[in-house]
């Protein structure tokens, strides 16, 4: 099991690496000068090639990807006496560090990845993510809950009553919810339980976790805000996780150790749950890991749409005003959580099917 767990953290590292490859390169050819975006109006030469100089943007591509990776590396090096070196150890860069070697000008250092300024806030990139990360995190834990727990109950149910009116209602729907995309379900779910029936269910078409008091001024939390964001990303894994867990129920229930179960007198209600659940959930339980990695990445415009103050607005308000510093450490941020998710499903993979880690 721990040379299966080392090759998958190994793959992963790998696949991160090159994701770090193609969105360094990627936004350094796009068109635009960061330093003019971030003087506007008062741009001059002087000020720009400062700018540049701070930004390492004055030296060769292949000498600011490896500026790049030193930033992102928590293992890095840096100089501890020439502030005018890029790679001087600056606190208000990089926090709080540990010095693990010292040789000369230079340190090793442990730190926590540096993903540059905002162009336009001057704000460090981690510190703008770490806002709205937890709310797009709750928002995506409650939907994916609401997703597992209501399609796998509904997906035992219609393999027990195969061809049934409940499982062919069900089918109905769960074609309905992978075929609406989740921009045009959250626009429908707003416009309908928000703006037409506003009044009997008291929900808004927009708002995010927390409210403002209009009267005290402050913040206060409001939870009904998640119910819409949350019912429109869950829609679709729903629907997914309605019918892998029917179908792989549906195959499990044929096998000869199930018809042994029922030959030794178990009830019905303990070789489904006990035997015939566990070993249908392998598919399923790679579904969630790829919505709940999708739902994370995925909800841009469903935050968009209900104003949710997550990640997806972020996002959306950086591609406006091309700040690459931004949209590159919410790219990369992205691609830590969906890295790690399939890492973890690979190792419960392996916990559930043996047969995995044989392989």
């Amino acid at each position: 099991m721990r040379k299966f767990v080392l090759k998958r953290i190994g793959y992963g590292i790998l696949v991160l690496l090159g994701v770090v490859f193609v969105v360094f390169f990627l936004f350094n050819v796009l068109p635009g000068d960061p330093a003019r975006m971030m003087l506007g109006q008062r741009s001059d030469i002087a000020s720009v090639e400062a700018i540049n100089k701070d930004l390492g943007r004055d030296k060769p591509l292949a000498t600011q990807f490896l500026n790049y990776l030193n930033d992102l590396s928590p293992l890095s090096v840096h100089n501890r006496v020439d502030k005018q070196n890029y790679w001087y150890l600056d606190p208000a860069k990089y926090g709080r560090t540990v010095t693990l070697i010292k040789s000369g000008k230079h340190a090793l250092v442990l730190k926590q990845p540096y993903l540059r300024r905002s162009y336009q806030s001057k704000r460090n990139v981690s510190e703008i993510l770490a806002d709205g990360f937890l709310n797009t995190l709750i928002l995506a834990l409650v939907a994916m809950a609401f997703a597992v727990i209501l399609g796998i109950a509904i997906g035992i149910v219609c393999a027990l009553y195969r061809n049934s009116f409940i499982d062919r209602v069900s089918l109905v729907f769960s074609v309905l919810g992978m075929s609406l995309p989740s921009f045009f379900m959250a626009i429908l779910n707003a416009w309908i339980f928000a703006f037409l029936l506003g009044r009997f269910t008291g929900l808004n078409m927009s708002g995010s976790l927390y409210s403002v008091d209009d009267f005290g001024g402050g913040t206060y939390l409001d939870l009904k805000n998640l119910i819409l964001p949350a019912l429109t990303l869950g829609v679709r894994p729903l629907a997914i996780i309605v019918e892998l867990t029917r179908n792989s129920l549906l195959e499990v229930l044929t096998q000869d150790y199930i018809r042994t179960a029922y030959a030794k007198g178990l009830s019905k209600t303990r070789v489904v749950l006990k035997h015939a659940l566990k070993n249908a959930l392998n598919p399923v339980v790679t579904a969630i890991s790829g919505w709940m990695a999708s739902l994370l990445a995925g909800a841009v415009f469903v935050e968009y749409v209900f104003d949710w103050k997550g990640i997806g607005i972020v996002i959306v308000n950086a591609l406006e005003k091309y700040d690459f510093p931004v949209l590159m450490g919410a790219v990369l941020f992205i691609s830590i959580i969906l890295i790690l998710i399939n890492i973890l499903v690979d190792i419960l993979y392996g916990m559930l099917d043996p047969r995995v880690r044989v392989q």
